[in-house]
C-alpha cells in the first residue's frame, strides 16, 4: 500500500495471516505484538504493556459474549455456519463449501437454493427459507427448539481457509466471555490476562463490561452489518456518564455504545458506524487488523481518521504485524482522545 492509496483497499499476503493461536507459536495471548497510532507517532509495543500505554481515568469497554460452537457439519458434506437468531424464531445460516472432512471451509456455497433442507451432525434439519445477502446468508429454519444447547453438544468453532487445522473452543474465547451468543469471537478482546486487568485496574483504568452477540463474518464478504443483539448495561451507562477518555475493544463495542450514546439500552442494531455519520461517544478502537475493502475499516475511519487508519495499516504491513482473530492487536486513539 503506497502513501496515495485509499486505506481500504490493499493487498494482504498470505505470510501476514494468523494461522495458529499464539500459544501454538509459544507466544502468550498478551504477548502479541500492540501498534498504538496517534495522530502524532506511532509504536511498536507488546499487548501486556497496554496499562503502561492507557492512563487513570481512561475507560476500557469490553464485550463480554462468549462465542458458541457455531459451525455444524451436514451429513452431506457441507457445514452450516449458525450466525443471529431473528425475533421469529427463524435463524440467519450460511451453508459452506469444504474441501473435505476435518478441513476449514472455502467459501459460501453457491449453490444452494431456497427451500433446501440440510441434515446436520446429531439429526437437527435446517431449511433455507430465503436468501438475506448475496446468497451467502438465508433466514433458515432450524428444527430445534434450543439450539444453543444443540450447538454446544454439536457444534464447533467457525474456522475459514486461513486457519488449517482445528482449535478447541477455549482458544475461541476471550477473558470476559459470559454470555454464550456470537457466531465468532469479539477477538479485540483475546488478548488480555487476568494479569494485564489487575494491571489496568491498579493503573486507575476502568474496565466496563457490554454484551453483542456477533454473527459470521466470513472473511470474504466485506457486507455491511446486519442486525445483532446488545446490551449497555445501566452500571456501565453511568460511568461512561463521567468518563475521560473511553476507548472500546473491538467494534462490537463502537455499534453498541454508538447505537444508545452510551445511555443503557438493550435490544437489536443495525447500525452501520461510517465516516460521515462519525462517532459520539468513543475515543478511540483496539482492534485487530482488518481485510482489504472490509466495511470494518469505515468504522475504524470513523472513530480515528481515514488518514490515520491509513498510516496504521501502511505500518502494520511494512512491520509484519498479523492479522485475524488469532493475530496482533491495533489500538487507535483519535485526535479527541488528546
Amino acid at each position: 500500500m503506497n502513501a496515495t492509496a485509499d486505506p481500504l483497499d490493499f493487498v494482504l499476503p498470505d505470510e501476514l495471516s494468523a494461522h495458529e493461536p499464539p500459544e501454538a507459536r509459544g507466544v502468550p495471548r498478551d504477548g502479541v505484538r500492540l501498534l498504538v497510532s496517534t495522530p502524532t507517532a506511532q509504536k511498536h509495543q507488546l499487548f501486556h504493556e497496554l496499562p503502561c500505554v492507557l492512563r487513570a481515568g481512561d475507560v476500557l469497554v469490553v464485550n463480554t459474549s462468549a462465542t458458541m460452537p457455531a459451525a455444524v457439519p451436514t451429513l452431506d458434506g457441507h457445514v452450516v455456519h449458525f450466525s443471529t437468531a431473528n425475533a421469529d424464531g427463524s435463524w440467519l445460516a450460511e451453508p459452506r463449501a469444504v474441501a473435505g472432512s476435518g478441513k476449514p471451509t472455502t467459501g459460501p456455497l453457491t449453490s444452494a437454493a431456497k427451500g433446501q433442507r440440510f441434515t446436520l451432525r446429531g439429526g437437527a434439519t435446517v431449511t433455507l427459507l430465503s436468501p438475506y445477502s448475496r446468497g451467502r446468508l438465508w433466514n433458515a429454519a432450524v428444527s430445534v427448539d434450543d439450539v444453543q444447547a444443540y450447538l454446544e453438544k454439536n457444534g464447533e468453532p467457525i474456522r475459514y481457509g486461513y486457519v488449517p487445522r482445528p482449535w478447541p473452543l477455549a482458544s475461541y474465547q476471550t477473558v470476559f466471555a459470559t454470555h454464550p451468543g456470537s457466531a465468532e469471537m469479539p477477538s479485540a478482546g483475546r488478548p488480555f490476562t487476568d494479569r494485564v486487568v489487575t494491571r489496568l485496574v491498579a493503573a486507575g483504568v476502568l474496565v466496563v463490561p457490554i454484551v453483542l452477540h456477533t454473527g459470521v463474518a466470513s472473511a470474504e464478504a466485506h457486507e455491511r452489518p446486519y442486525p445483532e443483539w446488545f446490551s449497555v448495561p445501566s452500571a456501565t451507562a453511568r460511568v461512561l456518564a463521567d468518563a475521560g477518555r473511553v476507548i472500546a475493544v473491538g467494534t462490537t463495542v463502537v455499534r453498541a455504545l454508538e447505537t444508545t450514546g452510551g445511555a443503557a439500552g438493550s435490544g437489536w442494531t443495525d447500525l452501520v458506524v461510517t465516516p460521515e455519520r462519525g462517532v459520539r461517544v468513543v475515543d478511540g478502537l483496539l482492534t485487530g487488523f482488518h481485510e482489504p475493502r472490509a466495511s470494518h475499516l469505515d468504522l475504524l475511519a470513523a472513530v480515528a481518521g481515514r488518514d490515520l487508519v491509513g498510516r496504521a495499516y501502511r505500518e502494520a504491513l511494512s512491520s509484519g504485524y498479523r492479522w485475524h482473530e488469532f493475530g496482533d492487536v491495533n489500538l487507535l486513539l483519535s485526535e479527541r482522545a488528546g
